[in-house]
């Protein structure tokens, strides 16, 4: 991180930044510089490590606020960074109705600056409130509340337009929002940097107190600014419009103008040096956004993105080459010989929800039954949703021609609008659950019986075992569960049904859950979480009780979803347009042999793709229990 002490002239650096810059190769990838051993030395070497004198404020849209997949980049690394930062690594992000269950909140020391910043802060008119997120490592946050600002918006957007020219259309509610939340932010660490400097500050009613910061060895005190996407990139600007004495640093996870241009089914990455960007961000009414985003990429001192292929696409859409290149990392501990209990934990939860969902239709197998899934960002195009569900279609025609016993039942874990669960869904789990409650009470009173007879020294006669109220009640819960109906291929009634890309391709490949189907289909469109009344499962645990995970991506700057499949142990299929393939096709030499299956979507057509896909999935629900065992470990 290099610290720019002057930024009327950028060549005025840090010693400790020109020292890294000349140990560090910039021109090429920051993850390898031309060899893997070169962060190892730069980590190893204290004299160019963070100094200890020095603050890190982190922004972004997604601090103790799920939304996608910053929030897993954010939680993942807050343990690293406050066990190497302490109190000096702060989160700054939106206070939402989440942070109840997510952020425990304490005041500060009175004197220490960041205490002194919340209440000039607070003392504006804005609601701040500061606290520990709920994580491992426990990073101090601090949440500012849009709504509280919101009645300087019209003046900060007119302070935007008249420094930087972007002109924002006041239809745009969630750009309204982000300047509002983007101005409160650049405001508190300007204000943290001037408390800095400030050695004594006196209160209302007479009372003073000295700062308790010690005073770096060069004289001024080091702040970093870390910003994330376009979303919190009003902070940057704002800045480096005020000239704050603080580094910058901008990460973007996927660029605004790719997102779009690959969900309108364009050649995306054929013509990506050619695409003029202004008018492709007009055509999509994301013009003044697409500024935002090339303005902090380039106003930024240091500017990284997460994957080689996502560089690329930067250089070329927002007109920067990034200076690192960070891929994602994920904080779990790997347990191996937990692998395959937990996934038999966890399957059989996923099971019982099978039981209760496909009631009245359960003419399979549950154990040689394989849970595939999707899930993500409901870009339908973007994820590979398309393709996905042609290659079910074509995995579906494989299994009956060849006479398969196998059922594979796929879940689609899209968050889409929808009302509440749907009344079959419901149902069927209340009959299932009533099923269970009745075998319970039976199971009681045979055990009972077969004790006493025990007891007396007699075999226990089966004849006897059951009476005849048990079984009229058994009789009647499987006539309750009889229904004439296929299971429904979603879970919740989803607004306009009939235009939504999954409900319209599953009926288009007619994947409906027929009785005569090898391949079953489950369309979950919402978040998985553990106080879910039909699965019941967190998704961690959800894909720990899969077989496989299915992330086709035509876009993926990184793919957080199949490298937790990974570091779960679970086999997944990526795509080679998503960082994470990308990566794992450089670095490992077979990724197949550790359950990593790379999908080729970008050297062979989209007719071609859905057939590799199909026949990935078909040979992976032939492997034997013992082969797919050896793939989770």
């Amino acid at each position: 991180i290099c610290f720019i002490r002057n930024f009327s002239e950028p060549s005025i650096l840090d010693k400790d930044c020109i020292r890294l810059r000349a140990g560090l190769k910039m021109d090429t990838s920051g993850y390898r510089m031309e060899s893997g051993e070169d962060l190892v030395k730069f980590k190893e070497n204290r004299s160019l490590r963070f100094p200890e004198h020095a603050w890190c404020f982190e922004s972004s849209w997604e601090v103790a606020n799920k939304q996608g997949g910053i929030y897993t980049v954010l939680r993942s690394k807050a343990m690293v960074s406050t066990s190497e930062l302490g109190s000096k690594y702060v989160m700054l992000g939106p206070l939402k109705p989440s942070h109840v269950h997510e952020v425990e909140e304490f005041e500060p020391t009175r004197c220490s600056p960041l205490s002194r910043a919340v209440e000039t802060m607070r003392n504006r008119g804005f609601r701040v409130i500061i606290g520990n997120w709920l994580i491992e490592g426990n990073p101090t946050v601090v949440l500012f509340d849009v709504g509280s600002g919101s009645w300087r918006m019209n003046e900060w957007k007119q302070e935007l337009y008249e420094n930087t020219h972007i002109g924002v259309p006041h239809t745009d509610i969630e750009c309204n929002d982000t300047i509002i939340l983007g101005f409160m932010m650049a405001q508190f660490i300007a204000d943290f940097r001037h408390q800095l400097t400030v050695s004594t500050v006196c209160y209302p009613f007479g009372s003073c107190c000295a700062s308790n910061t010690s005073p770096s060895p060069s004289g001024s005190p080091l702040v970093v600014a870390h910003i994330h996407e376009w979303m919190a990139g009003i902070t940057l600007i704002m800045l480096r419009m005020w000239k704050v004495d603080v580094a910058t640093v901008f990460t973007t996870h996927a660029t605004m103008l790719g997102r779009h241009l690959c969900a309108g089914a364009l050649d995306f990455y054929n013509y990506l040096p050619s695409f003029n960007v202004d008018v492709e961000a007009g055509k999509r009414k994301i013009y003044h956004r697409y500024c935002i985003e090339r303005a902090a990429a380039n106003l930024a001192h240091v500017f990284t993105t997460v994957s080689d292929i996502t560089g690329e696409e930067a250089e070329y859409l927002i007109k920067r080459k990034p200076d690192f290149i960070t891929p994602n990392g994920l904080n779990v501990k790997r347990m191996y010989h937990e692998f395959q209990n937990l996934h038999q934990v966890y399957k059989e939860k996923i099971q019982r929800f099978v039981n209760g969902h496909f009631y009245g239709h359960i003419d399979f197998n549950l154990d040689k039954t394989l849970f595939f899934f999707i899930a993500g960002r409901y870009e339908f195009g973007n994820k590979g949703g398309d393709i996905f569900i042609e290659a079910l279609a074509r995995l579906n025609h494989y299994l009956k021609s060849c006479g398969s016993d196998v059922t594979v039942i796929a879940f689609l874990i899209f968050p889409a609008p929808n009302t509440s669960f749907n009344v079959d869904s419901l149902k069927g789990h209340a009959i299932t659950k009533s099923l269970q409650e009745t075998i319970s009470e039976i199971q009681q009173k045979v055990g009972a019986k077969m004790y006493e007879s025990c007891s007396r020294g007699e075999v226990p006669s089966p004849e006897g075992l059951l009476d005849t109220d048990d079984k009229v009640k058994l009789k009647r819960c499987i006539r309750a569960a009889q229904r004439n109906s296929w299971p429904p291929i979603t879970t919740h009634n989803v607004l306009n049904a009939d235009k939504d890309p999954v409900i319209n391709s599953l009926n288009r490949c007619n994947l409906l859950n027929s009785p005569d189907d090898r391949v079953k289909v489950v369309f979950h469109p919402d978040f998985l979480n553990s106080d879910n009344p039909l699965l019941g499962l967190s998704y961690e645990e959800f894909i720990r009780g899969c077989h496989l995970g299915c992330f086709p991506s035509y876009y993926e700057p990184w793919g957080y979803t199949p490298a937790e499949c990974t570091i779960m142990g679970i086999p997944s299929i990526t795509s080679n347009l998503s960082g994470f393939g990308c990566f794992m096709q450089e670095h490992v030499s077979d990724p197949q042999s550790y359950g990593i299956y790379i999908l080729d979507r970008k050297f062979i057509s989209v007719e071609e793709s859905v057939r590799q896909l199909a026949q990935m999935m078909f040979d992976f629900s032939q492997l034997s229990r013992k082969q797919r065992i050896l793939q989770r470990n």
